[in-house]
């Protein structure tokens, strides 16, 4: 027999509350019994003989799962592969696909992608562990954000409500860290793009002609998760893009996700979407869908029927799995959307030091030695709280510092000032608390600055100069400075350890006078740091 003309004898038959005793050995699957009827393997709803329509509201987001291509991803930053979609900031989102690129190696995408083939990835900060273009490492850029937009297929009306509902995808929970996913519109496709080619633009709100729509909080571990973000515009919205928070990004990895099956709809189009009643790690935790007096239900987790949940509500706990309720009335058979249930596991990482011979209680724990800790505890909530300690033990150093400076300067160490040379010995605490030894030795730099000069050709003095040793790395420029204000001598760089080089006492081709002058430079020390210095000479011949 057809199997659309079983499927609609089945249909019947369930509306009709009646089933021949004959089925069975016609081969024929009951839908709503928890058994494999037909002996093919498959129970319920995961037998095609079961086949009902599912209610899907139409989404005004075009090619809202990335199916629609124009070509097949063969590298990361090929948005312009997926139809209609537009690479909306300067750092640019990933399009997956799973006729050809994948992602990230180290990023590994959740399988099976929620509503076919394709996905966008994208991050939320950028930092050294990304390698670039070149194949060497990034800079770091807290305001590395990707998004990706579109125009929609009709626009958000003022004052009507819409619900946003998407899927969210996590790899592990050090790559992904809790995220608040934020959607964001504009009155005009002409702002898209947005941010004029700055990677660190940031948001699109950092600029003008969008505004933020929703917030939500997302978080997961290798795993899909399915959110929902309702809106009432107060302005007609022709476009959306869709990604990372405003705040910059604090975390020490690429913060990655991926997104999919976006669905933007008025919020009658998903009255029958199960919902759940209560905060998800609540003990009296239920899913519902609207009750209509002239519907049947039967409730099914992971296509098999539950055995007296035909209820508009489900009447157990639910536990992890995928909810599906069919409904039947007299004149059709209409099935819900798969609802994903899992308990959210929330990710905490602490980074934690304290001093050689302390301990740290973690979890009733007493932990001394360097490492990094996992532990799972309840949250506030009753849902799982996964923490990652990363202990460091900062032992009581001896630390000798070899330092050199002018005399004129001042060297610090915690709170210690000093400007002699000499050896010093000084015990300091940590930002910690942890006391360590230090031993500084303190050296001058040996810079000659003569305050005298006499330009007469004897050979001696005939030329102001500065010099020094090998810690005198260059001397960037040396201006003289008359009485009157006028410059009267100007050099620019030189390693300058040459006493027969510098002013000669000339200015304008003439003997300068006699008497003081104002000297300006500024010298390259060894230490990498510049230095301005000033200072009186006096010419006499």
């Amino acid at each position: 027999m057809n199997i659309k003309i079983r499927s609609l004898f089945l249909v019947l038959f369930i509306i009709s509350g009646m089933l021949p005793a004959s089925s069975q050995a016609q081969g024929i699957e009951v839908c709503d019994n928890g058994v494999d009827d037909d002996n093919d393997g498959l129970i319920d709803l995961n037998d095609e003989d079961c086949a009902c329509q599912i209610i899907e509201p139409i989404s005004l987001i075009p090619n809202p799962s990335f199916e629609d291509q124009l070509c097949c991803p063969t590298r990361r930053s090929q948005m312009d592969c997926a139809a209609t979609w537009i690479q909306a900031s300067a750092p640019t989102t990933d399009y997956i696909h799973e006729c050809g690129w994948l992602g990230w190696p180290n990023l590994p995408i959740p399988l099976p992608i929620p509503d076919g083939e394709g996905a966008l990835g994208f991050r939320d900060g950028r930092f050294p562990q990304m390698e670039n273009n070149n194949g060497g490492n990034s800079d770091n850029n807290p305001n590395w954000k990707e998004y990706a937009g579109a125009c929609l297929t009709s626009p958000l009306k003022a004052g009507v409500s819409y619900t946003f509902r998407f899927y969210i995808g996590f790899t592990n929970a050090e790559s992904s860290p809790p995220i608040n996913v934020t959607f964001f519109g504009t009155t005009d496709c002409k702002n898209l793009p947005f941010g004029n080619g700055d990677s660190a633009f940031g948001c699109p709100t950092n600029g003008p002609g969008w505004t933020r729509l929703g917030v939500a909080q997302a978080s997961g571990n290798n795993e899909w998760r399915q959110l929902s973000i309702n809106i009432t515009p107060t302005e007609d919205i022709h476009a959306i893009t869709i990604g990372p928070p405003c705040n910059s990004s604090s975390a020490s990895q690429n913060p990655y996700y991926f997104f999919d099956n976006l669905v933007l709809a008025e919020q009658s189009a998903f009255e029958f979407d199960i919902k759940a009643d209560t905060q998800p790690c609540a003990n009296d935790l239920s899913l519902s869908i609207p009750n209509y007096d002239s519907l049947t239900y039967q409730w099914y987790k992971n296509g098999k029927a539950l055995i007296g949940e035909t209820l508009s509500q489900l009447q157990q706990p639910p536990s992890d799995g995928r909810y599906i309720v069919v409904l039947t009335s007299s004149e059709s058979c209409n099935m819900t959307r798969p609802f994903d249930f899992a308990a959210p596991q929330f990710f905490n990482q602490i980074n934690q030091t304290i001093c050689e011979g302390e301990n740290l209680n973690f979890n009733n724990r007493q932990i001394t030695t360097s490492g990094t800790y996992w532990d799972t505890l309840k949250s506030v909530n009753n849902c799982d709280s996964i923490i990652q300690l990363t202990l460091t033990i900062n032992s009581n150093l001896e630390t000798v510092v070899n330092a050199k400076i002018f005399p004129w300067e001042i060297f610090n160490i915690g709170n210690h000032q000093f400007s002699e040379k000499g050896t010093y010995n000084r015990t300091i605490s940590s930002s910690f608390g942890c006391d360590s030894t230090v031993q500084l030795v303190l050296n001058h730099y040996a810079v000659y600055i003569p305050n005298i000069f006499s330009p007469n050709g004897d050979g001696v003095n005939d030329f102001f100069t500065i010099t020094g040793g090998q810690d005198l790395t260059a001397v960037k420029d040396l201006t003289i400075i008359d009485r009157w204000g006028n410059q009267v001598y100007q050099q620019n760089a030189s390693a300058s350890r040459d006493s027969n080089k510098g002013w000669d006492g000339q200015s304008k081709g003439k003997k300068a006078s006699t008497g003081g002058y104002l000297y300006t430079a500024n010298l390259f020390m060894d230490d990498g740091k510049e230095r301005a210095i000033s200072g009186m000479v006096t010419l006499i011949r």
